[in-house]
């Protein structure tokens, strides 16, 4: 049984790993001038925050931490509104 939940906790954990650095990723390649003309943060501060959300899942590798809950709401929230937005 400890098997099967430890193989979930790490497939959660690669998978949202993956989600944070999409999201990182992806503002790294957009210019400051997309995200001007959005109602959203501004490219440095989207940087900052996934960042720190890509390097505190990296530290603290288990997915329901704290730190890391709020680095992938962090990132869904940049996934949703600014890519969402510009890919309209």
């Amino acid at each position: 049984m400890f098997e099967v939940q430890g193989g979930l906790m790490m497939i959660l954990s690669i998978v949202l790993f993956v989600a944070k650095a999409f999201a990182l990723v992806d503002c790294v390649g957009r210019s400051a001038a997309q995200l001007d003309g959005l109602d959203t943060l501004p490219k440095r501060t989207w940087l900052i925050i996934l960042s720190l959300a890509v390097l505190a899942h990296v530290l603290f590798w288990y997915p329901l931490g704290l730190l890391n809950l709020v680095g992938t709401v962090a990132a869904l929230v940049y996934l949703a509104q600014v890519r969402g937005s510009i890919s309209r």
